[in-house]
């Protein structure tokens, strides 16, 4: 069941708390917070270079800043990185299947990694494949699928070791339609059935839904966080894209007028 927004609890799956990161002197990422609840679908919305593959790739311990802190279900991630990351599923913006490898054999291999015995692997894989309507096709090379397919593979893997944190780096770039919105709706319906926080990144206004909490990032920055209406209402607009539309704009005169 998802969480009553407003009051954080330090056992969220997801904290952030004015996270910071440069690559040399380029400022990636200046004072990011946000939060991820039980079965929150929380969507990062921002355009192509604001930042959100950089706080992804802090997420899951890719890259490490000094400023800052996540926190994973309490556990701090540059403390107790091992114990933060076995919480959280991943799907990375790139893909990162095996082509010569089956389906199953690639989610054996992730499933090793986690050290799961065998037995309990193979009653998962079935149970993810089965979810995402490739049961039949498990023993087929991951080439010989759609680009669709292969992200309906990537995010079974990503579910294996049954994570209650799980990160999407624009996971529907690329695809058609239906794969989108097989995608979207199987991904909340893991939030309201199974209470999974997700945090899911995308430049694509259309994929934050009603039931979305959003965080809009521009530049490196938090611009608005909260519910739909939270957000409209900070831009005074009535609609979503208006509103990211303002706040970006709001965004650029502010940084025009701080310069000298």
């Amino acid at each position: 069941m998802a969480r009553e927004h407003g009051a954080e609890s330090p056992a969220a799956p997801l904290v952030v708390e004015r996270l910071s990161h440069a690559f040399g002197a380029r400022q990636a990422l200046s004072d990011v917070s946000l939060s991820v609840g039980q079965g929150d679908f929380t969507v990062l919305l921002g355009l192509n270079g604001a930042g959100k593959t950089t706080l992804f790739a802090l997420i899951t311990g890719l890259y490490h800043s000094r400023k800052g802190a996540i926190r994973v279900f309490g556990h701090d991630l540059q403390n107790d990185a091992q114990a933060a990351l076995r919480r959280m599923g991943v799907v990375f913006q790139q893909a990162t299947l095996d082509l010569d490898l089956t389906i199953e054999q690639n989610l054996f291999y992730h499933a090793a990694l986690h050290g799961m015995p065998r037995s309990t692997a193979m009653a998962r894989i079935d149970e993810e494949l089965e979810r995402v309507g490739l049961a039949a096709r498990r023993r087929e090379r991951v080439r010989l699928l759609s680009g669709g397919q292969r992200r309906r593979v990537e995010l079974a893997r990503a579910l294996i070791h049954n994570p209650s944190l799980l990160l999407l780096d624009e996971p529907t770039v690329g695809l058609d339609m239906a794969s989108r919105q097989f995608l979207l709706d199987h991904v909340r319906g893991l939030c309201a059935k199974e209470g999974l926080g997700v945090l899911w990144a995308t430049h694509l206004i259309d994929e934050a839904g009603a039931d979305a909490r959003i965080v809009i990032l521009h530049q490196g920055r938090v611009r608005a966080a909260g519910e739909r209406a939270e957000i409209l209402a900070r831009a005074g607009e009535t609609s979503l894209k208006a509103a990211f539309d303002r706040l970006i704009a709001e965004d650029a005169t502010a940084r025009d007028g701080a310069r000298p």
